[in-house]
């Protein structure tokens, strides 16, 4: 009969780390991803778009609430895209060879990457031609 492992062993070293120095691993361990994602071309691509576009919202938007929309849209465009990384890796560890539900999640990941671009470009527009007077 295997042995079993007690329910309060932690299957990561992070789980028993409290206050600060949870902190600031996490930080660390969100900083490695943020370096892995700096790999993909589309996400260097829009990370370098956002240096542009989230200062730009704050002259585009009238309001709080439209700088913030502008700028959210931007920072959720990277977010969604980290995901979609993070699932074609999840899938490409699995193994290399063709399989249905994995075509499926990473086709799903580039359709939430494609909505976001869709949302992001939408808002931007429309706030432009309002701006513009258009």
């Amino acid at each position: 009969m295997p042995e079993q492992v007690p329910f309060s062993s932690p299957a990561s070293v992070q789980k028993n780390r409290r206050g600060l120095s949870r902190i600031w691993h996490a930080a660390g361990y969100s900083l490695a991803g943020l370096r892995a994602g700096w790999n993909e071309t589309a996400f260097r691509q829009e990370a370098l778009a956002s240096l542009v576009l989230v200062p730009a919202a704050f002259w585009l938007g009238r309001n709080w609430m439209e700088t913030v929309l502008l700028a959210g849209t931007v920072m959720l465009l990277l977010i969604v895209e980290l995901l979609n990384t993070g699932i074609e890796a999840a899938v490409d560890r699995i193994g290399p060879e063709w399989h249905e539900l994995s075509k499926r999640a990473k086709d799903m990941g580039s359709a939430a990457v494609l909505l976001c671009l869709l949302l992001c470009a939408g808002t931007w527009t429309l706030a432009l031609a309002d701006r513009l007077g258009a």
